[in-house]
């Protein structure tokens, strides 16, 4: 069952994060005759796989460096709530078309292992070392985000409380890699209830923090109308 918990939350993660990935694969390749459109497509999602999973496995690594996990931990909660209160992810869709396979199979592996270093880290912390799951993770869930992103990107605007679902399973994730730190092992032994207590405080947090601030940013809209 964890081994299946830990799935499912790496492919939650990977649709919430990488649906703009998926729309920078579609613009990179769109002035491609359309025979060559689906081939970069295709071999540019191997190569974003094989990229992606290169960079989560040395993150994993990084990971096992005393004092980093509750690092990465912290960043993760900045991570979910940046999520939930940007309108576009903090990321820009000005990609170039190619002009070429090549090029738009190039333009993907970058574009898609630069954007995707949130998504690197938030896989590496619900992976638990686990190199099987980092690669199933990808294997599931990347080909549902390149070929299913616009129909991704229309249930969370139709349903906005999906997104909401992904930011709680990063803040879940990040409290996790906070409690399992290695140098915070001796301090929750002996305070169980604090180690409890910290997965519905960074959870409640972002999820509250991202909800008021969606709320204001609303009501400030209806004013200037």
């Amino acid at each position: 069952m964890d081994f299946l918990s830990a799935l499912a939350a790496i492919i939650v993660i990977d649709l919430v994060l990488a649906g703009d990935n998926a729309i920078v694969i579609a613009l990179a390749a769109r002035n491609l005759p359309k025979d060559l459109q689906r081939r970069a497509i295709a071999w540019g999602t191997v190569g974003a796989v094989v990229v992606r999973t290169s960079l989560t496995v040395a993150v994993l690594w990084l990971l096992q460096i005393p004092g980093l996990m509750a690092a990465g931990g912290a960043l993760l909660v900045w991570i979910a709530y940046r999520l939930l209160t940007s309108d576009d992810g903090g990321r820009a869709h000005d990609v170039a078309p190619a002009v070429s396979f090549w090029a738009a199979m190039r333009t993907i592996v970058i574009a898609d292992a630069v954007m995707g270093l949130d998504n690197v880290l938030a896989v590496a912390g619900a992976a638990h070392g686990s190199i099987l799951l980092v690669v199933l993770g990808l294997v599931i869930s990347v080909p549902i985000v390149v070929w299913g992103s616009t129909l991704i990107l229309r249930w969370i605007e139709r349903f906005p409380a999906l997104l909401y679902v992904g930011g709680a399973v990063l803040a879940w994730t990040a409290a996790k890699m906070i409690a399992d730190e290695p140098y915070f092992e001796n301090f929750f032994e002996e305070r169980r209830a604090i180690k409890a207590a910290l997965y519905p405080a960074i959870i409640g947090g972002v999820l509250g923090l991202a909800w008021v601030r969606n709320r204001k940013a609303v009501a400030r809209k209806e004013v200037l109308q």
